[in-house]
């Protein structure tokens, strides 16, 4: 991956993205537990003491063995276009697996273009129906990376 000045860190495994916010370990375990309620790893990218994006893996009750569901990917704005987002990926992909995981699912919708075409890039491929049981029955874009 080419050099940068941001730099990644593995949010203790509770944490979540918050635009143009000090990523301070008690804020980003509260708001990873208000949106998961049980612990998962998440990586965050920051420079200059804000969170520029994360992306996160989280064991989504229904899914087959071996199968993780990539979760809360988020970019800021400015973040975006530098390969900041294929680089949180990546690492996200490391630590499923590292995690023992040897897939991983994601959830979208056809409207975003943009992070869809992303996944495709990172060799997630679609699929005809929804797996697990995320929660998430608005979402009509279902797609699979074999990691």
């Amino acid at each position: 991956m080419p050099a940068s000045p941001r730099s990644f860190a593995q949010a203790s495994p509770n944490s979540t993205y918050q635009k143009k916010v000090p990523p301070t370990p008690i804020l980003l375990r509260t708001i990873y537990l208000r949106c998961f309620k049980r612990p998962a790893p998440y990586c965050v990218a920051e420079e200059d003491g804000l969170i520029l994006g994360g992306c996160g893996v989280f064991p989504t009750a229904g899914l087959p063995d071996g199968h993780g569901e990539l979760v809360r990917f988020f970019l800021a704005a400015e973040a975006r276009g530098k390969g900041l987002g294929r680089e949180l990926m990546e690492r996200t992909f490391e630590t499923a697996r590292q995690l023992g995981y040897t897939h991983l699912y994601i959830e979208s919708f056809p409207e975003m273009t943009k992070a869809v075409s992303m996944y495709e890039k990172a060799g997630f491929t679609y699929l005809d129906a929804a797996l697990g049981n995320s929660g998430h029955y608005a979402c009509n874009v279902w797609m699979l990376k074999t990691l």
